[in-house]
């Protein structure tokens, strides 16, 4: 549920702060008083778009934060959990969005900076929100389908994901079906040019690191001569009569005949030097070895220096490097084999895309026979939840049609139609063609009270879902959003006192001047105060004895109504 929500310089609102309840919740006011900034609120806390002109004239930004408590087996946990998100359910899940009068935002989940999309993400697992633009998307067909899916997900939804993976399998293949036939004239002309340079750089049987090898051993054969004379004149001063170790070892011998006198100092020194003699006697063994080991060989030389030219000339062509000529060339001569056998390539191609498009059409239809089965149980407790809402004679089928010649999409290759009777011996139509608002208003009701079952959203927020209706059909709304909060948090905006006297926690929203300076401001209303407001919303502008007696009774009437339906 929502705990809290604080609103920061949006729109008219200067700051507010809503600390909420369980139940329903509504929201009433005048006109313009801002009862819908409090919608959008939550609607950019949910990861709607943002806008500069959404934030207060003067201020440099716009700040919501909400703070929800929501069950340990949400699933909304292992969204945060796969989005790298730290959140524990024992504690409160914190959501706040910044808008920037740049119209830039910034959004943070626990304190972590999240994008747009994981916002939106988590959002969605949260709060709902059904405003009027709602109700136009149930005239608009290609949308049931979603709804049919979402309520018929434990039934459907491994089928789908199934389907869809060979969906996108059979789309795949034919794209390289596709491709290989666009490309195949292209592809043809290349082949003369591919042979060419395939050619060129196997002839001359590269090996990995190469270059770097032959460049080195350039280095030894270019510079022989002086590494020989440098290598020989040290072992010289290292081994030569009269000269470096004979030294050094005479100086041994000295310090070796008077260690006895001095040993705790001398010995130590004298094993040094005997250490130092013998690893300069090694090195001296090890130039000497180097200095006859050094190659004189002009031939190699000239060879190696060839093969450098023919290397860098592949380079200039075909990479930086050897192993990047080799990679190239084991590129063009996989291009080069797949031109080749094109026609080969081709039929199995296209006998992989026969299979796919086996498997695939086989799933649609397991899928079509899941949404027949799902339409049935839809349709049934919609006519079950609109009688609830006094439209007892009201006929409803969610039609699924794949006859004639199936046009497979990512959803399937249904069609999916919601028809409706509003009248006894009419026959099922199209929603946008006899749909009255009230009566799309209870339908898109209904449907949320048993979406509200499946997908376990907290907070479901209704801005003026009673529009078009009056009498026992609000009565009737108000009731089912009663109900509908035993489930999850409900709000509502609503100017019909009605629904207004059913709800659990009314807010009133209120619109003040300062100056030059305008303020909107969130009123929980307790007791005389919602009587009043009641009676405004009864009467109007004036508000008599008369109408407060009869708001009075329409609370306490609505007490007694909640009483027998708990």
């Amino acid at each position: 549920m929502l705990l809290e929500l604080s609103i920061r310089h949006l729109a008219v609102i200067e700051h507010v702060e809503l600390h909420c309840k369980t139940g329903f919740h509504v929201l009433t006011g005048e006109t313009g008083a801002g009862k819908s900034i409090i919608i959008d609120a939550l609607g950019l806390i949910a990861g709607g778009r943002s806008s500069s002109d959404l934030v207060r004239y003067g201020s440099d930004k716009a700040s919501i934060e909400a703070s929800f408590l929501v069950a340990a087996d949400h699933p909304v946990w292992s969204v945060l959990s796969r989005l790298g998100i730290e959140g524990e359910s024992e504690e409160t899940l914190i959501i706040r969005r910044e808008i920037s009068a740049q119209g830039k935002s910034t959004s943070r989940v626990n304190g972590q900076l999240v994008n747009l999309a994981m916002l939106k993400e988590i959002g969605e697992c949260l709060v709902n929100i059904h405003g009027q633009h709602e109700h136009q998307s149930l005239f608009h067909a290609e949308g049931h389908i979603r709804f049919l899916d979402a309520f018929g997900e434990p039934t459907i939804g491994e089928v789908k994901r199934d389907y869809q993976s060979a969906y996108a399998n059979y789309q795949a293949v034919r794209r390289q079906v596709r491709e290989l036939q666009e490309t195949s004239q292209q592809a043809l002309q290349m082949a003369d040019l591919y042979k060419f340079q395939v050619e060129e750089i196997r002839s001359v049987k590269l090996k990995p690191g190469e270059d770097e090898a032959l460049q080195e051993e350039r280095r030894k054969l270019s510079n022989a001569e002086k590494l020989y004379q440098s290598a020989a004149d040290a072992y010289e001063l290292l081994y030569g009569n009269g000269k470096g170790l004979d030294v050094i070892g005479r100086a041994v011998q000295k310090l070796q005949d008077i260690a006895s006198y001095d040993t705790a100092k001398l010995q130590p020194l004298a094993e040094q030097v005997q250490s130092a003699f013998y690893q300069l006697e090694d090195a001296a063994y090890q130039v000497r070895d180097y200095r006859d080991e050094i190659e004189f060989n002009p031939s190699r030389l000239d060879f190696i220096e060839q093969r450098l030219d023919t290397i860098s000339s592949l380079r200039r062509k075909y990479g930086d490097n050897v192993q990047e000529i080799i990679e190239y060339a084991n590129k063009i001569e996989a291009e080069l084999s797949l031109i080749e056998h094109k026609d080969e390539r081709l039929q199995e191609l296209q006998r992989e895309e026969s299979k796919a498009f086996e498997k695939m059409s086989k799933l649609a239809s397991n899928l079509t026979l899941k949404r027949l089965a799902v339409a049935e149980r839809l349709a049934a407790e919609i006519v079950a939840e609109l009688r609830g809402l006094h439209m007892e004679r009201t006929q409803f089928k969610v039609q699924v049609e794949s006859e004639g010649e199936r046009r497979f999409t990512a959803d399937g290759a249904d069609q999916v139609e919601f028809l409706i009777s509003a009248n006894p011996g009419e026959p099922l139509r199209s929603l946008s063609k006899i749909a009255s608002g009230g009566e799309i208003s209870r339908i898109m009701l209904a449907m949320k009270s048993i979406f509200a079952r499946v997908d376990r959203i907290p907070v479901l927020v209704f801005d003026e879902v009673d529009t078009g209706v009056s009498g026992r059909a609000a009565q009737a709304i108000a009731e089912r959003m009663s109900r509908l909060s035993n489930d999850c948090q409900v709000f509502s905006i609503t100017h019909l006192p009605q629904v207004a006297c059913m709800a659990d926690v009314h807010y009133l929203i209120r619109k003040t001047t300062d100056g030059d300076r305008t303020y909107t401001n969130i009123v929980d209303l307790q007791g005389g105060e919602r009587v009043h407001e009641l009676a405004r919303m009864l009467g109007g502008v004036e508000v008599t004895d008369k109408t407060l007696e009869h708001a009075q009774d329409m609370l306490n009437l609505a007490q007694d109504k909640k009483m027998r339906m708990s």
